[in-house]
Parts: C-alpha cells; structure tokens; sequence
C-alpha cells in the first residue's frame, strides 16, 4: 500500500493527537503499518485487534480512502415520536400551564398530550436533550433607570468610608417576622463522624420584629422591640436614638425606601429635628445599607439554629447577642465607593490616554 503525502500526515496527527478517539486512533495506525510492509497478523498483535479487524480497515482503505475509515450509518430502531411530538412537548413546556397549575411537570405534559400516548418518563428524556427546565424558575428584578442612582450610592459610600466632622454615621433598619419556635425533642449533640442531630417537629410561639441601629465607625449596634413596622413606632425609634447621642453630634442617618422610613409622618419629624441628616440608598440597593452585615451575622449565629421558648426567650438572645457583639465590636470593611465599575476594555483605554488628560 502506497499513501499519498497528505493522508500520511492526517494518519500521523491522528496517531499523535491525544484528543483523537481511540477508534480513529487504531483505523489510522493500522494503516499507517500497512503502508510500512508490516504483515496482518503483526499488525493485530501491535494495535491488539483481530487479524480480521486489520483485514476490514485496511481494505476500506485502500478502496474508500479516508471515507473509508469512518464508521458506517447504522440503522438502529426508528424514532417512536417524530418531530411533531417533540416540538408539540417544546410547545406546552414554554406555555402557561392550565389552571390551576403554576408551573408544567413531565406527568402533566403527558397528560396535556395524551392522544400521542407518549409517557412522562419520555417526556422527561427529550427535555432534558434539549436542556429545556419548565420546573426551575430564575427571578430577576426589572429595575426602571434611576440616573441619581450611582450619586445616592457614592454619597452613602462616603459616609461609610469617611466620618465628617463632628458627626455620627447610624445605619438603621428593621428586622422582621423572625419566628420564635422550639423542638418537641432536645437535640442529640454531635459525636464524632457525625454531627448534631435535631427533631423536626416544632412548637410556634409566634414572631418577633426589631429594629437596629449601627454606629459605622464604630460597629456597636443598638437593637429595640418592634411592635408594629409603622412611622409611629420608627419615629418613637429615632426620638430614642437623638436622645441617647451627645447633643454636639449631627446625626447621619443611613435609610432604606421603606415604607415607614419614607411615609409623611416621618419626613414631617426628620423636620422639625434638622440635627437628624436622611440618606436614602437607592430603590433596590438595601444592601448598602450596612447594618444589613450585623443581621447577617445575627441570623447565623442565634437564629438560623436556634431554639426558643418563647417570644421574649428569643428578643433576649438578639439583644444578649448585641451585647456581647459591642463588647468586641469594629467598623466593618467597606471598599466599595458606590461608582459603577470600569470593564477590561475601559481600562486599557484610559490607559491609553496622555498623563494630562486623566
């Protein structure tokens, strides 16, 4: 057998290529071999096939070429639903389900579709194919254009990352509807290669709310009871807060767009008490409020697995955790300057630019 320059160097870079399937890996090195004299039988022990296999590439080759070593279309079993089943399963699955349904499953579609007699089991198999998930929903947020966005952010970033004089920065929310509930059972403590275990039946004892003020610069927080989330218990909130910060400070306020933090009542207040300064975060961003950090750590380490007797049980926890957190507490970390951040391509532009224009 005589190659030809070229498909000797794709016989080659096949033999090399370590992404090659095996199966072309071992067609083109059998026919590399028989084009180096080597016998059949030789041939099959070195690429460890029957001396039959060698025999079959070999002679495709020499008659087909290159065509020759692919593999031949094989027939297997017709497809049982065509392409109009699939695309009537596409159909219902990027639909709205029938009442009262919020959302398709694979038993429902099949039933949507039953004069196909196709099952939920199949329906499921020709989804996943087509990577299509009528069960999983991804929520985004719609945010109309705000133009003072990245300005409201910067002038509460500022606060954060410098005190002005003779002023206090207090980040203020609410912390709602925390659930007071407590086992039917103790836990089991951990042991070791196994950790603590816990009954999931539970008692509830009904909610708590509070509201939290955090000093920035200095990370000590003040929580209070929240009976109701309205403007006269926030005001009755802040009428406390003035009242325990010297006189001589001005107080900046760190707010969200609440509805008590926004309502008339409490603009009419923060007037007639100019000492008080609002700064509202943008709608959407109350995760530049930073006091939300201090409800983080709240959450994990009293109520995430916490058990409590009652509602005062739990208001105790949250405010001994204050407590104990102010005895160590520091400002956090803040490095965001609340300005929208340059891309790549941004950046190597102004690279780009002379020194006397940046």
């Amino acid at each position: 057998m005589v190659l030809d320059p070229d498909d000797r160097c794709v016989h080659e870079e096949r033999v090399r290529a370590h992404t090659t399937p095996q199966r072309a890996a071992r067609r083109a090195h059998i026919v590399l071999l028989t084009a180096g004299g080597c016998p059949a039988w030789r041939i099959a022990e070195i690429v460890r096939v029957d001396v039959s296999t060698v025999e079959r590439w070999r002679d495709r080759y020499a008659r087909e070429g290159l065509a020759g070593l692919e593999d031949r279309p094989r027939s297997g079993r017709p497809p049982v639903y065509g392409p109009e089943v699939r695309l009537r399963i596409v159909a219902a699955a990027t639909s709205t389900p029938p009442h009262p349904y919020d959302s398709w499953s694979h038993r429902l579609i099949a039933g949507h579709l039953a004069d196909t007699g196709i099952s939920a089991s199949q329906i499921g198999r020709i989804l996943a194919a087509l990577q299509v998930k009528p069960h999983r929903v991804r929520g985004w947020l719609t945010r109309p254009a705000d133009p003072n966005f990245f300005t409201k952010a910067a002038e509460v970033c500022a606060l954060y990352r410098r005190c002005p004089p003779d002023s206090v920065v207090v980040s203020v929310d609410e912390k709602t509807a925390m659930a007071a509930r407590s086992r039917k059972h103790p836990d089991r403590p951990p042991v070791p290669g196994r950790g603590r275990r816990r009954e999931f039946e539970y008692v509830r004892h009904g909610t708590v709310s509070v509201t939290a003020a955090l000093d920035v610069h200095t990370g000590q927080v003040v929580v209070d009871e929240l009976p109701r989330n309205d403007s006269a218990h926030f005001i009755r909130f802040l009428a406390r807060l003035e009242r325990c910060i010297p006189a001589g400070l001005t107080i900046h306020l760190v707010l969200d767009n609440g509805a008590s933090h926004t309502s008339r009542a409490t603009r009419a207040w923060l007037a007639r008490h100019p000492r008080i300064v609002p700064h509202y975060t943008p709608k959407h961003a109350s995760w530049l409020n930073q006091v939300e950090i201090f409800f983080s750590l709240l959450a994990r380490a009293v109520l995430r697995h916490g058990d409590f007797t009652s509602r005062a049980d739990l208001l105790q926890k949250v405010t001994d955790f204050a407590i104990v957190h102010n005895e160590t507490a520091r400002r956090f970390r803040w490095n965001y300057q609340g300005r929208p951040r340059q891309t790549e391509h941004q950046i190597a532009a102004a690279a780009k630019e002379p020194c006397h224009a940046r």
